[in-house]
């Protein structure tokens, strides 16, 4: 008997064991190794090299037309870039020759040089001690870089302060060296000595004369862009605390003109308490529990992801609290939080919160207001309080920035660290501050600068005064290095000023462009910043979001009568549905009429064969190939424009008002969703921004419904099937379906594609015309199938958690890749990326073609690998694509 129960468990296990085979090899036949070479430049079907103008600047200096678009002589131009960043921006001549002439078969047409000066670099722009002389080392490389990259048709985009380290060694105090770099750019606002060496370094740059084309960067038609600053702004920066951070000797320079400004508006102290008045006054408790005298009464504790954490009410050190004990902490700060609901306040509201705490290790927390119930908005600035060991009394005055009904103070960001925290005698009041505080004079220049964290403290007046000074401020500079570079450097360049995420509108449209950056989910940092081994991508696709995308966030800033680009863009690496970003992005541009847009970005790591970081597309293959469509939607135009124009005015003083209203916040300068718009208006018509406009002009389509189509219906953004949505395009050239297509038809005019199930069932299947003829005519198209992509031996866990979320395996059959829960997830793999090759996914589809065409899966530069069988249909022609070719792109041609 025994004997029998052991032959059938043996045979059980065998079947058992025969089946995991039997599906490994299935799925093993899904995946293939796949890399573009980074030295191929070879002039195959999906070479765009011969669309570019060669050289670069042929037909003179870009220009902004009367139109406010970008032109090269009689003609419209658009510009698809790629950033090249660091040690990148200076190859051997050798690589600078392979890097220019593979951007060119992929249809770029300009580069950003971008952290040229960046201080972690050994090798970079500056020639050391100090950064006041140019290394010629460097330059040289540029130089040839430069000229090979103008021979190929590729323009220029040159960025002036991106990561320039200062120090003492360039002739600033010695507490420059306590500055962090990033910090740094905002002294060029105020401190003078600062932004002379801004100027010294453009000059010693854009005056320097390239040997390889015999011109100044500051003549040299190639050179499309100057920036000047890299993410900046002097609201933004005191929004995001750089101010409060700097030494005393730096504050003290802003007080100075801050005093000045005051004197100039108001002459006298009298006078300009006359105009600020308002006497402290305290109203009556808001909240019925503050002391938890009830217990936990009105009080709501919460934990999220995967962190551990007890809230309990007693009697500590003596005192009536609440101790809150992180027993585990993921790393994400709001996954511990406690919270007091059910407040009601209004618009322009102050309140004064006291409590006292402290923590048993070090810790900050962060005090606000919040929506009580989705969307959970933030009504009120974020202040952040470090704790001590020792029980403090702590005052935060938050100003209220949206009415609600049901508001909550929020206390947040203890599940950053793991320690033990106790909070009591909260209290939370109306407030109206002072105005001058004990000891401010206008004669002695003693008025203090004011901090976010005190700003509501202040009357309405003063903050209004406080805001205006600081968009002056910021505008003057901008303006002045902008005369410097165009009046007496002489710059026939276009000049940007920073982003309009950083700086506003309004001051960035008084120079030559608008431009701005994006990304979704950007990885996120919960410890040090930059830490390669702490952090985290928040695993999701972006074309489930039609109302909350990167989209939204670019249009929204966009100007009319002035050309806009999206100088940074990318969804990084591992998002494992990262094929949609530069697709998504070019149907969109080009539908709003954008200027240019460019990926960030490509470095120069060689022949890696492997994706190297969160933004590196030279060796992500779904995303260069995605470059052929980017290029052809948006470039060449095949999306036109929307047919419909809907503006809302700004001004000044909006920007202005909305930064005393506490609409701000750092990173997030004004733009229409301050304003009320519709978040659906530019997934359907084009908007924009008009600067000093007197009424809002078109008609804005309801955020309502599942499915957003352009007025011109060569976009759709469908989410009829919620979860799984796609977008659409429909254009006489290029035809492409984003998203969860799987399982679904799409006809086009000439063309029908149905995708496959996938590993996600998420895919990028485009159809694209290579001899600028209509697909119904063309004789040369090529297919795109876009899937996921990883690096062998990749795996992606939970963050926080050792729970695996997808795996990249090598196995005797192949390679398999091993998917549990994806979807919305924070995912890391630390500082372990996997290795070479990349393993591209298969993706199948059916497709139709109307007529006779032969089709042929290429390989990885383009050639032709293999014949793929077609069928005909009445008058189409039938054909699968999938894993059996190993590719992920193929051509289509009528014979």
């Amino acid at each position: 008997m025994a004997a029998a129960v052991a032959a059938l468990l043996a045979v059980g296990a065998a079947a058992w064991l025969y089946t995991i085979v039997r599906e490994r090899s299935e799925r093993a036949k899904s995946f293939f190794p796949f890399y573009l070479p980074w030295d191929d430049s070879s002039g195959t079907v999906v070479s765009l090299s011969g669309s570019l103008h060669k050289p670069a600047g042929k037909y003179g200096h870009v220009r902004v037309g009367p139109d406010g678009h970008l032109y090269v002589g009689g003609q419209r131009i658009r510009f698809l870039g790629v950033n090249i960043c660091a040690r990148s921006a200076f190859p051997t001549k050798r690589e600078a020759e392979i890097i220019a002439a593979r951007l060119a078969k992929f249809g770029v047409n300009i580069v950003r040089f971008h952290h040229m000066d960046a201080a972690w670099e050994t090798f970079n722009i500056f020639q050391p001690p100090g950064t006041r002389r140019l290394n010629p080392a460097a330059l040289d490389r540029l130089d040839y870089f430069v000229a090979k990259l103008k021979e190929n048709g590729v323009y220029v985009n040159l960025n002036l302060l991106v990561s320039r380290r200062l120090t003492a060694a360039d002739g600033l105090p010695p507490e420059i060296e306590r500055v962090e770099w990033k910090d740094q750019q905002v002294l060029g606002f105020f401190v003078d000595e600062v932004r002379q060496l801004h100027k010294e370094y453009a000059r010693q740059l854009l005056l320097h004369r390239n040997p390889y084309t015999n011109t100044t960067y500051a003549e040299d038609p190639a050179v499309a862009f100057v920036e000047i600053v890299n993410e900046q702004g002097l609201i933004h920066s005191w929004l995001d605390g750089v101010i409060d951070r700097l030494p005393d000797v730096f504050k003290a320079r802003l007080r100075e003109r801050w005093n000045a400004w005051l004197r100039a508006k108001y002459g006298s102290t009298e006078r300009l308490r006359e105009a600020w008045g308002g006497e402290t006054r305290l109203g009556e408790e808001v909240l019925a529990n503050p002391d938890f005298s009830l217990g936990t009464q009105g009080w709501v504790f919460e934990r999220h992801g995967s962190a551990q954490a007890s809230f309990t009410v007693g009697i500590f050190d003596g005192v009536r609290a609440l101790r809150v004990v992180v027993a585990r902490g993921d790393g994400i700060g709001w996954h511990v939080q406690f919270n007091y609901p059910g407040l009601r306040v209004r618009e322009g509201e102050v309140y004064l919160v006291r409590f006292r705490a402290r923590a048993e290790g070090e810790a900050t927390v962060t005090v606000s207001l919040k929506q009580a119930h989705e969307p959970w908005r933030s009504l009120s600035q974020v202040v952040t309080v470090k704790l001590s060991r020792e029980w403090r009394t702590y005052e935060v005055v938050l100003g209220v920035s949206a009415s609600d009904d049901n508001a909550r103070l929020d206390i947040s960001n203890l599940g950053a660290v793991e320690t033990t925290y106790y909070f009591a005698d909260f209290s939370m009041r109306p407030y109206q501050g002072s105005g001058l505080r004990e000891g401010e004079s206008l004669e002695r220049g003693t008025v203090g600068i004011f901090s976010p964290s005190d700003f509501y403290g202040r009357p309405l007046a003063a903050r209004r005064d406080w805001a205006e000074f600081l968009w002056e401020l910021e505008r003057d500079y901008f303006l002045d290095m902008y005369r410097y570079l165009k009046e007496e450097l002489g710059v026939k360049a276009l000049v940007i000023g920073t982003i309009a995420g950083c700086s506003t509108p309004v001051i960035m449209s008084q120079l030559d462009v608008v431009d701005t950056h994006a990304y979704w989910h950007h990885p996120a940092f919960p410890g040090t910043p930059w830490d390669p081994r702490n952090w985290y991508v928040v695993n999701e696709p972006m074309v489930n979001h039609p109302l909350d995308s990167n989209i939204q966030w670019l249009a929204s800033r966009r100007v009319l009568g002035k050309p806009f680009t999206v100088t940074e863009y990318n969804h990084p690496a591992p998002n494992m549905y990262d094929a949609e970003a530069f697709v998504t992005l070019a149907a969109y541009a080009a539908l709003q009429d954008w200027d240019g847009i460019f990926a960030f970005a490509y470095d120069n790591v060689g022949d890696a064969r492997r994706i190297t970081g969160f933004f590196d597309i030279s060796q992500s293959p779904q995303k260069m190939a995605s470059l052929l469509l980017a290029h052809a939607i948006f470039v060449r135009g095949d999306v036109a424009p929307a047919s419909a124009l809907v503006t809302i005015p700004i001004d000044r003083g909006v920007e202005i008002d909305l930064l005393v209203r506490g609409k701000l916040h750092a990173w997030d300068m004004p733009g229409a969703h301050h304003l009320g718009w519709s978040p659906a208006t530019p997934l359907v018509h084009r908007f924009a921004l008009e600067v000093n406009g007197s009424a809002r002009r078109g008609s804005e389509p309801p955020a309502t419904g599942r499915v957003y189509r352009s007025d011109n219906g060569m976009v759709t953004w469908d989410c009829s099937a919620e979860g799984r949505c796609v977008l659409v395009v429909d254009s006489p050239r290029t035809v492409a379906v984003v998203g969860f297509g799987a399982g679904r038809s799409f006809r086009f005019g000439s063309a029908t594609i149905e995708p496959k199930g996938s590993l996600l069932n998420f895919s990028v299947v485009g159809l694209t015309s290579m001899d600028g003829l209509p697909l119904s005519e063309s004789r040369r198209m090529v297919l795109l199938a876009l899937g996921y992509v990883g690096n062998a031996g990749l795996e992606l866990r939970e963050y926080g958690t050792s729970r695996v979320v997808a795996r990249v395996m090598q196995v005797p059959e192949g390679y398999v890749v091993d998917v549990h829960q994806p979807v919305n997830v924070p995912v890391t793999c630390g500082d372990n990326w996997g290795s070479a090759p990349t393993v591209a996914e298969g993706v199948r589809a059916t497709v139709r073609i109307k007529g006779a065409v032969e089709v042929w899966a290429l390989d990885n530069v383009g050639r032709r690998a293999a014949r793929v069988p077609t069928r005909t249909e009445g008058e189409w022609t039938v054909f699968e694509i999938g894993p059996e070719y190993k590719t992920i792109w193929y051509e289509v041609a009528r014979p």
